[in-house]
Parts: C-alpha cells; structure tokens; sequence
C-alpha cells in the first residue's frame, strides 16, 4: 500500500468522466519526426531472453469482488506459468490494491511509485487487464527482442479515422497518425521511460483533474509532443480469443466478449428514470420508443413539462443547458420515495442514450443520506456524483462496454472485441440503424459466438 503522503503527482478525478470540447492540435510532421529520432536504434540488436523476475506485472484491477477474484485468477495464472518453465515468481501487482487513492485508476500518478520499488531491478513494466490472458514464455520471448537500456512504449496500436471529442479533436489534420494501446492486448514500458516519466512527474505534477479516454491520454503524455517514444507495434500483442486461429503467434489473447458473473438481474428489479426536456419530446422521445423501451418494465419519463402523450413527468427542476445535476438529484430522491415501485437497482439514461449510468438501492441510499447536494441545477451530475460517492467511500465499478460516445467515436478495432452496453449522442447518425446494428440481442449473442468461435464480423 502506497502511504497516503507518496509523492504520486496530483490526484486525478474520480471514475466518472465529465464530457468537454477542447480541441488541440498536433502537427503529424512532428509525430513522425519525433518517433524516428527517438527510436532510432535498432530493435533486436541484443536480443536475449528475459527472465520472469525482471518483469512487473499491473493487473488493471477494481475494488468490487467479483474483479478482485478476476484479478487473482490472473496473477495466479502468472506464477503458475513461471513455475512451469522453470522461471522465478515474477513481481504482479493488483492496481486496486497499490493506493487509497481512487484516482490512481488512470496509472500515471503511480510512475513515481514503480520507479522508486522497481525501476532499478527490473527491465519492463507490463500493463494488463483482468481478462488478458497472457503466455508467459511467448511474452518474455518477445520482449527479449527490444534493448531494455533504452526508452520502450510497446502495444497493439488503435487509431482514429476521424478525429474525435473523446480525444479533445486531438490530430483534426490527420486523425489515423497517431497510435494508442489497446490495454485489452497488454503493453509495456520499459524502465527507462518510466523513470524518466516518474521524474518529470515529480517536478511537473499532473494539471488535469479528469480523464476521457485513458489509453489515449497515457500515449499522449508519454509522446510529449514528439520528445518521447510514440507507440511501437507489437504484432503478437492480441486481442483475439485465446482458440482463435491465429493465437498460436499471440503472446496475449482475450477472454470470451462476457463474463460470467452470476445470474441475471429480471428486468422487473430495474427502474428506469429516462431525462429528458420538452424541448426533446419530439426528437428524442420517439427514438428511445422504437429501440429499447420496451425492454423496460418499468420506465419513466423527466422533464420540465408534464406531457401526457408520452406520458412525461415534471419533477419541478428547470432545463439547464450544460450539467444536469438537479435533475439527477431529484430522480434519485424519488427513487427512494413512494412514487415508484421499490426495485434493487436504478438506470438513469439520457433522452440521447441507448442506456446510461446503473445504480443500486444502497448507494443511492447512502448517497441521499449523506446530505451531498448539487451546488447548482447546471453543474454536470457525473463530476457531481463522482466527488460525493469518492467521499463517502462508494468505489464506481468501470465497464468499458458503456461508452460516452457514438459508434463512430471509437477505434473499430477496439468495439471488434466487445460486446457494447450503450452508446451516447445522436448527432450525424441514424440512431434506431446504430441500436440495430450494435445493441440488439441477436446482434450481440451472434458478435459473442463469433468471437468465441473465432470469427470477426465486419465493422
């Protein structure tokens, strides 16, 4: 455990994640330019075999059981796998586990931590997530190709095609240049960048108090604007299901699309709270109608005008142009009132959403109990409930398949191994073709059997 003082850099804002437009620009010269100068050396000059003990592994795990048991499946899977070809136990960390912070989910505050503990005595830092499966022997072989003296920021390499708000408009000119880690095929630093990013860390602390898009800001920060290493591909870094035909080459693979987790939720435990605003009730409503409705067994409307139509619910809270904190707040308080049938769990969803944020009974109990309160109608309700569930002690669970954007938003190579929850905005698409397309039922099991199987379908 990281001692509450630990010099990590600033702490960086809770689990969920507050939308903003802040275009930036870099120039793809300099991307390119950059990379060849930082990279120059020849890969493989000195190739030798890595042995398991100079490796540290980062299982990116949560707080909530059934991750934590994820988690410990995985390190043991390791230590079983360096046992059996003769390897010592290499060092594997559970992310969770490492601070009290929970800001230090988004990694870069932690730098300064694995500099000071391994950055001497070990050669690679490898960063995981709970269902990549990785072969040891495969892996250590690969990363015996790279001279661990110099600076190594190794993955399999995702890329927009257009440029994106989840990526603050990042590369406008030429979208594609830019290369990022899938964190689901694993990837790795080497010790040298990460002492020397632990160091820049320490005199220059973190200034942002919220991230979107974790994987990209991380590549962004360490190319620091083409005076550190852009991402090197690594081709056997997958994402493919471990019996896939092509997995014999993979040092990583992934776990089937959905975990087993237990058994369903009846859809009759769910409460459905759908915001929404009079001026929306036509363009929006009638979406939310013809998709997925009806899959709800109970659902009601908010707004600030009652319409019977609908029907909608005036919950006496103005519309807001920006956050919708007031809003939020007082669906939850009638959750827990006698308006609603009394359920287990609470779904709040935009009247541009194909399904939003999930919460329990307990938290949002607690949550109301607490006396944490909006400071005003307009301020964003994710930052809002983010900061009041952190300070009450209420860790949120993170599941990649709810995404804050479009389909389009996303790298195709990153939505080819999921089996998404939702997705968010209706600008330039037809959403009742995306629902269709992406979150229908026999969509979703015919995209997991593909996935098992092998198969990929086509984006």
């Amino acid at each position: 455990m990281i001692p509450r003082n630990y010099p990590v850099g600033s702490k960086v804002a809770f689990a969920l994640v507050f939308l903003f437009s802040l275009p930036l620009s870099f120039s793809t010269g300099a991307l390119q330019e950059g990379s060849s100068q930082i990279q120059a050396a020849d890969r493989g000059s000195q190739e030798r075999r890595i042995r398991s003990q100079e490796v540290v592994f980062v299982i990116l795990s949560q707080r909530n059981s059934f991750h934590v048991e994820r988690a410990h499946k995985r390190k043991a899977s390791l230590i079983q796998q360096a046992e059996n070809i003769r390897q010592s136990i290499p060092t594997v960390l559970l992310l969770h586990s490492l601070s009290d912070n929970e800001g230090d989910w988004s990694i870069l505050p932690l730098l300064p931590f694995f500099s000071a503990s391994y950055g001497r005595n070990s050669s690679w830092i490898v960063f995981l997530e709970e269902e990549t499966n990785v072969k040891l022997d495969k892996l250590l072989e690969i990363l015996g190709k790279y001279d661990a003296k110099k600076e190594w920021f190794l993955g399999k390499p995702l890329q927009d095609e257009e440029s994106t708000i989840i990526h603050h408009y990042a590369f406008a000119d030429n979208p594609s240049a830019f290369k990022y880690p899938d964190f689901g095929a694993a990837w790795a630093l080497s010790s040298p960048l990460v002492n020397r990013l632990a160091e820049k860390l320490k005199n220059d602390p973190l200034k942002s108090d919220f991230t979107i898009d974790l994987k990209h800001e991380i590549a962004l920060y360490i190319w620091e604007n083409g005076n550190g290493p852009a991402l090197t591909a690594i081709p056997e870094l997958c994402t493919d299901p471990e019996d896939h035909p092509r997995a014999w080459r993979c040092a990583t693979t992934l776990d089937t699309p959905l975990p087993l987790c237990g058994d369903p939720v009846k859809k009759e435990d769910v409460f459905v709270a759908v915001k929404t605003c009079k001026k929306f009730h036509a363009e929006r409503v009638p979406v939310v109608k013809k998709t997925w409705e009806k899959e709800a067994a109970l659902l009601e409307y908010y707004s600030d005008h009652a319409d019977p139509s609908i029907p909608t619910i005036d919950l006496g809270v103005p519309n807001t142009e920006r956050g919708h904190c007031g809003k939020t707040f007082a669906i939850l308080k009638r959750f827990l009132s006698d308006s609603v049938p009394q359920t287990d769990w609470l779904l709040i969803v935009d009247d541009d959403t194909l399904i939003r944020m999930v919460f329990s009974r307990e938290a949002v109990t607690k949550l109301q109990g607490s006396g944490c309160r909006c400071y005003s109608d307009d301020a964003p309700d994710d930052m809002v409930l983010g900061m009041c569930l952190s300070a009450l002690g209420l860790p949120v669970t993170h599941s990649p398949l709810f995404h804050q954007a479009r389909p389009e938003d996303y790298a195709k190579d990153y939505l080819a191994h999921q089996v998404p929850i939702s997705f968010h905005k209706h600008w330039n698409i037809d959403p009742v073709e995306v629902f269709h397309k992406w979150l229908v039922d026999d969509k979703r099991d015919k995209n997991s059997k593909q996935a098992q199987e092998g198969g990929r379908e086509e984006l």
